[in-house]
């Protein structure tokens, strides 16, 4: 396993949220895009870059999914075939039920009834293991009952008629919801350019004064007030009825002592 931003040599650097996923099929698609929308989101995410895996889940990857706070498990056509993400979704919902960790499954490319009921290349899957674990068929039960289970819970089907990016970008930010995390980064990015133009807009005011560098200038300059605003009432997470006072008073120029 892999850490947001560099390989499995940094084990105890803290992540909140463990992605699980079948590798061949959506590493460089639709895991490979939230994990970079999440990571933008500044959401520190425990991803899988090791292409090849042994027999047995390791413990470094047990311990992952015990300090997630969030696990997403991406169910695809071919999730069912390995046994070693299999494994890793028994690992996900003992931490649910015994952790209160938060589970959410995501169907890409897949029916959830497919998952749920071990039909299609799910079915075609376990009569794999069935053939070739037969000493340890309760181990495959145990399986069965985790995809039930991980398929009955409130999620995203990824076959609904929306944009992929647009359903990345939302999942990414009901993750920062559920973290109780807010993100400005967005308003860091748009403060930090302004302060770059107003800074310029100065040094040309002060070699060229003028009246209308000194009105661009001026709505530079309250534009970066209205950003900071805004980011500080995101940060204070206001309630929707808070929110339309503060504009209600904003128009009528009220302000309360």
């Amino acid at each position: 396993m892999a850490w947001s931003t560099s390989s499995s040599s940094t084990p105890h650097q803290k992540h909140e949220v463990f992605l699980s996923f079948r590798g061949e099929d959506t590493r460089y698609t639709f895991t490979g895009h939230l994990h970079a929308s999440l990571t933008r989101h500044q959401v520190n995410t425990y991803i899988d870059y090791n292409l090849q895996r042994g027999e047995e889940i390791s413990s470094s990857l047990l311990r992952a999914i015990e300090e997630a706070k969030l696990s997403v498990v991406v169910f695809s056509k071919n999730y069912g075939n390995s046994k070693w993400c299999l494994d890793e979704l028994l690992k996900i919902l003992e931490c649910k039920n015994m952790r209160g960790q938060i589970v959410w499954p995501i169907f890409y490319d897949i029916d959830p009834s497919h998952v749920r009921n071990q039909t299609g290349t799910y079915a075609e899957a376990f009569a794999k293991h069935e053939k070739h674990l037969q000493g340890q068929m309760v181990k495959v039960q145990k399986w069965r009952v985790a995809l039930r289970e991980a398929a009955n819970l409130s999620g995203w089907d990824c076959s609904v008629n929306r944009m992929e990016s647009e359903l990345i970008e939302k999942i990414a930010k009901d993750v920062l919801e559920k973290l109780n995390r807010v993100y400005v980064g967005d308003l860091d990015q748009q403060i930090a350019k302004l302060e770059q133009l107003a800074q310029l807009q100065h040094q040309f005011l002060q070699n060229i004064p003028s009246l209308e560098n000194v009105r661009n200038h001026r709505a530079t300059v309250q534009r970066i007030t209205e950003l900071k605003m805004e980011r500080s009432v995101r940060m204070l997470r206001l309630p929707p009825d808070m929110l339309s006072h503060l504009e209600n008073s904003n128009n009528n120029n009220y302000f309360p002592l």
